[in-house]
């Protein structure tokens, strides 16, 4: 298939296209570069032009003529993820949904909304309308969109009351459009959610959102210190078990997290101290610290709504989530990470039994999530790395023990997730996108069916440096 990148453009001139070269740059890149496999194989990916639709009708317009003449389509929205989900690898067009952030009806209990609001706008349109805000957001809320949450994320901040995005009732309906001759508009719902949650773009575009909503609260932001880590990650876990008490994040940080790596909150705590940050409704602060008097090794490290700090910590889920991982990196640029699934009902043994085996090689970071009703542990370890060899060896023995991995090192959807395919999306994009042109390479089940999984995949129509 060639294609033919010129006409295309011609074609599109009359949109919001960049002309500049380093934005073209910056604007083909995501955070890919938290992994050191990746940062070597996509360096040097960067589309061939970007265009910034500002309707749904521009964006089928995009999609019709780059189908028409053969470009690659990848979407993108702030390109904070950090698995290459917004990396063009066969160039081409990327497209920009920055336009499309409308927040367009707030009502009890639900939003609609277009793709490219910021998370942070979002909330602040439903809090100032209704009283509401989102159940669940990333990390980097202040700079993510609700449409990359949705297709590149998997929870977040709030996943600890609410579970998973994927979970039934965290995203209530989509509209997509497809990549054929003429692209067609359609409703999700239910079961058919799941044909483009979470699947990079690469089987339709999403142009709408209705995400529900829970009662906003000014969260009270703590930091909690232990000298045991087991008795910190047990802390979390309790918390997160006290159904009379509500709250929005529970991250757990092994010695010394946050003593090398988190700068503000370093005068605070000493090299042995096992943080956990959290975030608390004011109506559950009695039970709330009603709970943490009966355990006498928690001690109160930070309180936001009670700050004695010359220099405040600021808002705590961005020590949490992948901002950890963010936080090491600037000090330590050696340091990856690991996103690893610590299911219920053996997820503190798994947690002790990897610690003795890897730290401080692989230091434990671990976020309370809920899967099926149960609180468990999503952990987003951070590594040193030296070799990917020995990166690989680690994550074998991680799931030899029994801890699932999802492999933040490899840039398809597959080998991120539980390196199975997904029968609903493949199926979509047959349907949806005939000639395989929405971002392309993420997709292993499209390309090569009976990848085995034994070693990394690597597509082969990957665009080479120059």
């Amino acid at each position: 298939m060639n294609a033919n990148v010129a006409a295309a453009k011609a074609a599109l001139s009359h949109l919001d296209i960049e002309g500049n070269d380093a934005a073209i740059r910056a604007n083909s890149r995501d955070f890919f570069w938290y992994s050191p496999v990746l940062k070597a194989r996509l360096d040097h990916v960067v589309a061939d032009f970007v265009v910034r639709p500002r309707t749904e009708a521009e964006v089928i317009e995009v999609l019709k003529v780059c189908h028409a003449h053969d470009v690659p389509v990848t979407t993108r929205g702030a390109g904070t993820g950090n698995y290459g989900q917004a990396m063009p690898l066969a160039g081409g067009c990327v497209m920009h949904l920055k336009h499309l952030d409308r927040v367009k009806e707030v009502h009890p209990g639900r939003v609609i909304c277009e793709p490219g609001v910021l998370l942070k706008d979002l909330d602040a349109a439903c809090k100032a309308q209704s009283g509401q805000e989102l159940r669940m957001f990333s990390s980097t809320w202040a700079t993510a969109t609700i449409g990359g949450f949705i297709a590149g994320g998997s929870g977040g901040v709030g996943s600890c009351t609410w579970g998973a995005l994927r979970d039934l009732g965290n995203i209530i309906r989509l509209r997509v459009v497809t990549m054929e001759a003429e692209p067609r508009i359609l409703e999700f719902r239910g079961e058919e959610l799941a044909r483009v949650s979470h699947a990079y773009g690469t089987n339709g575009i999403i142009t709408e959102v209705e995400m529900p909503l829970a009662p906003a609260y000014d969260w009270v932001e703590m930091f909690v210190g232990f000298d045991d880590f087991m008795k910190a990650a047990r802390f979390a876990e309790g918390v997160a078990n006290e159904d009379g008490i509500l709250i929005k994040l529970a991250s757990v940080f092994e010695a010394p997290t946050a003593f090398d790596y988190f700068q503000r909150v370093k005068p605070h705590v000493t090299e042995g101290t096992h943080l956990v940050g959290l975030m608390v409704a004011p109506h559950s602060m009695d039970g709330f610290l009603t709970f943490m008097a009966r355990r006498p090794d928690a001690r109160m490290v930070y309180r936001s709504d009670d700050n004695d700090w010359a220099r405040g910590p600021g808002p705590v889920f961005e020590y949490g989530w992948n901002h950890t991982t963010l936080r090491a990196l600037k000090v330590d640029p050696s340091i990856t990470y690991l996103q690893v699934r610590y299911a219920f009902p053996r997820h503190l043994e798994l947690v002790e039994r990897i610690r003795n085996d890897f730290s401080p090689e692989v230091l434990q970071h671990l976020e309370v999530m809920r899967e099926g009703g149960k609180v468990m542990f999503a952990g987003l370890s951070l590594v040193k790395f030296t070799t990917e060899e020995r990166l690989d060896e680690i994550i074998h023995l991680h799931e030899a023990a029994g801890a699932m991995i999802f492999n933040p090192h490899r840039y398809t959807l597959e080998e991120g997730g539980r390196q199975t395919v997904d029968d609903r999306q493949l199926a979509f994009k047959r349907e949806a996108d005939p000639k395989g042109l929405l971002n392309p390479g993420k997709m292993i089940a499209w390309d090569d069916p009976d990848w085995g999984y034994d070693r990394m995949y690597a597509w082969p129509g990957l665009k080479t440096a120059e």
